[in-house]
């Protein structure tokens, strides 16, 4: 069974681009609000593959309500490498944006995410959030494990200013691309969150699309100064 993508396949029915969002990175705040009122159908990492869910647990449903401890959130810097322990996921990051369509760009590169820059940075306050492929035409793309984690794992992200964001994995979900919850997704919860983001579920052959989005919820905990 394959679990391939087909290079230039990617649908176009990605995140809509609010107005004014393809500004400079510290124009932020306006395009996360502006994605609280934006209803998105789903998540333009169309990826190719095979016909079965990827292995491992998944704890469904939205995020937790609750707030997790205060935390001080870092200043803005741009990620640089991504941690997960858990998986053995240790990988460089890229950055995304939006393609001319308002549609959202998907990373070039299956083996490295990408941060979407005109989000917060990890660690600020807000929701951050990094994207990534699960699978490619040679095997296991960056993310092919991502729903694998459990709550109370670790996430790292070393930022361009040598802080390094440690963050807890709060609550993993998987939704139908019709059905993709952008409010909890890129909407500020009031703590320092970072959502990472794949395919997944029941691939159509038909349309060549997974149908679903998995979505790993977590928030800030620490963060280890230079």
């Amino acid at each position: 069974m394959s679990w391939v993508a087909q290079p230039g396949s990617y649908p176009t029915d990605g995140l809509p681009s609010p107005n004014g969002s393809r500004r400079r990175a510290g124009g932020w705040w306006l395009a996360a609000l502006a994605l609280l009122l934006a209803a998105v159908a789903s998540f333009a990492l169309g990826l190719q593959g095979g016909s079965r869910w990827l292995p491992g647990p998944l704890f469904g449903g939205p995020a937790p309500q609750s707030s997790p401890p205060a935390v001080s959130p870092a200043a803005r810097s741009d990620p640089i490498t991504l941690s997960i322990p858990a998986i053995g996921l240790k990988a460089s990051v890229g950055e995304v944006g939006l393609n001319s369509n308002d549609t959202l760009q998907v990373p070039s590169n299956y083996q490295q995410p990408g941060w979407y820059r005109l989000g917060p940075s990890p660690g600020q306050r807000g929701s951050a959030v990094i994207v990534g492929h699960v699978d490619s035409y040679s095997g296991p793309a960056v993310f092919y494990r991502l729903r694998t984690l459990r709550p109370g794992d670790h996430v790292d992200v070393t930022l361009a200013d040598h802080v390094v964001t440690h963050f807890e994995v709060r609550q993993i979900g998987m939704y139908l691309k019709t059905n993709f919850p952008s409010l909890l997704v890129y909407g500020s919860h009031g703590y320092s969150g970072l959502q990472l983001v794949t395919c997944g579920g029941q691939f159509d052959a038909q349309t060549g699309h997974y149908l679903a989005n998995v979505v790993v919820y977590t928030s800030l905990v620490s963060a280890t100064q230079p």
